[in-house]
């Protein structure tokens, strides 16, 4: 069979026989991007409002990063952590100035990052607050999202993400999202609390913004009870919601950073956790790692995608059209049946649709989206998360905003 000559219907059906089904795509065979733009294999060319869940930050294929990645491939590709390797010393010492922590672990996919947060705060818990043996908790918050590994999952209120795969790993307390109240109430009757692992704004939960304050109020009282604050920043992070990162919004340096998607612009799985040096160094060697994690074109594609954020000011574009973006959108919920409300912050939004009567109506819309030439992905069956590259431009983002509108104004 010649692959190279395949209809978009015969390359989903390759999927669909060949794959295991963990994933409900849009049926849209993407074959090139550039840019905010993608096209599928018939040379359709769609706005990418989704950046792979935000890890195209940069745009598709940057030229910088892929130049980056390309003369670090023909030089030197892996060396495992055996030996030291030319990049990444200097990624260490960038990222880390960048961000501004004192150290870094560096590892792959988002989902190795928390786990590796997760394991780095209860060791600090064990040998630096003092915490009894396994006693350890880790609190968190309802709606999250943090990966699919079976420790993440057991902490999940998601049926489809923890039906069937327990026995569930221990050691979590879950509370409301957006209630300090809430935190102060567990942290004061436990003893026995590592860290508070939080998104600062919950990205698959739909763009929930929490109220002004939270984080700082969350971050304040995690500090007087000597528990580490850690922010996942994977889908929040790297100029996406008009910050470097959303924690700036209100001024929190948290404890255990974690970051991915975009730290390699989406050319590449990168993904790492940053803290203080105190932190940091209860781990010791043999006893956490992994093969890939800080390879050379890691290193290398990370510092050119971290580049790219500040030299193009990536984070002051998601913080002006966010709010373009928000203003027409809102503009369409005020007469719209369908569209009840949008929320976010930069380019990191959602649409909240009323489907009372028709359980699949976001499902539809991004459908008929997607013939507009626009792609987008619902989340919990009435929302659909708008996230496109942080390279668009206000004309860009207006013609889009217009499919939009009249693609909701079609269903009303």
């Amino acid at each position: 069979m010649n692959n190279d000559k395949l209809s978009s219907i015969e390359l989903i059906e390759l999927e669909d026989k060949y794959g295991a089904h963990n994933y409900h795509p849009l049926p849209v065979v993407l074959d090139r991007g550039e840019g905010v733009f993608v096209w599928d294999v018939d040379g359709k060319r769609y706005y990418d409002f989704l950046s792979s869940y935000s890890a195209v930050n940069q745009g598709h294929c940057h030229p910088k990063i892929i130049k980056t990645l390309i003369q670090q491939a023909q030089k030197l590709t892996l060396t495992s952590r055996a030996f030291y390797n030319s990049q990444l010393g200097r990624y260490e010492e960038f990222v880390t100035q960048y961000f501004g922590y004192e150290k870094v672990l560096p590892m792959n996919t988002g989902a190795e990052a928390v786990e590796t947060a997760i394991k780095l705060c209860r060791k600090w818990a064990y040998e630096k607050k003092g915490l009894p043996e396994n006693s350890a908790q880790i609190v968190v918050c309802e709606n999250n999202f943090h990966g699919r590994t079976t420790t993440i999952i057991s902490f999940s209120i998601d049926p489809d993400a923890n039906n069937h795969y327990g026995p569930f790993t221990p050691g979590f307390i879950v509370i409301p999202y957006n209630d300090a109240n809430a935190l102060e109430k567990v942290l004061t009757e436990n003893t026995n609390i590592a860290g508070f692992l939080v998104e600062p704004i919950q990205g698959e939960a739909g763009a929930y913004v929490p109220d002004d304050g939270y984080l700082r109020e969350c971050c304040k009282l995690c500090n007087e009870h000597n528990v580490l604050f850690i922010a996942d920043e994977v889908q929040t992070g790297i100029a996406r919601t008009g910050q470097l990162l959303a924690c700036d919004y209100e001024d929190v340096h948290p404890d255990i950073l974690i970051l991915g998607k975009a730290l390699s612009g989406g050319v590449y799985p990168v993904s790492a956790v940053l803290s203080s040096g105190e932190i940091m160094d209860v781990i010791q060697p043999g006893q956490h790692g992994s093969t890939f994690g800080g390879n050379p074109i890691a290193a290398a594609v990370a510092i050119s995608a971290l580049e790219v954020v500040r030299d193009e000011k990536l984070a002051d574009n998601a913080m002006l059209l966010g709010e373009v973006f928000r203003n027409e959108i809102q503009k369409l919920c005020e007469t719209s049946k369908i569209a009840s409300f949008v929320r976010g912050k930069g380019l990191l939004n959602a649409l909240v649709i009323n489907n009372e009567g028709h359980k699949n109506l976001a499902w539809d819309i991004c459908l008929k989206l997607l013939e507009n030439g626009l792609l987008a992905k619902p989340t919990h069956t009435n929302i659909i998360r708008f996230a496109p590259p942080l390279v668009i431009t206000e004309k860009q983002l207006l013609e889009c905003v217009e499919i939009i509108k009249q693609t909701i104004i079609g269903f009303e």
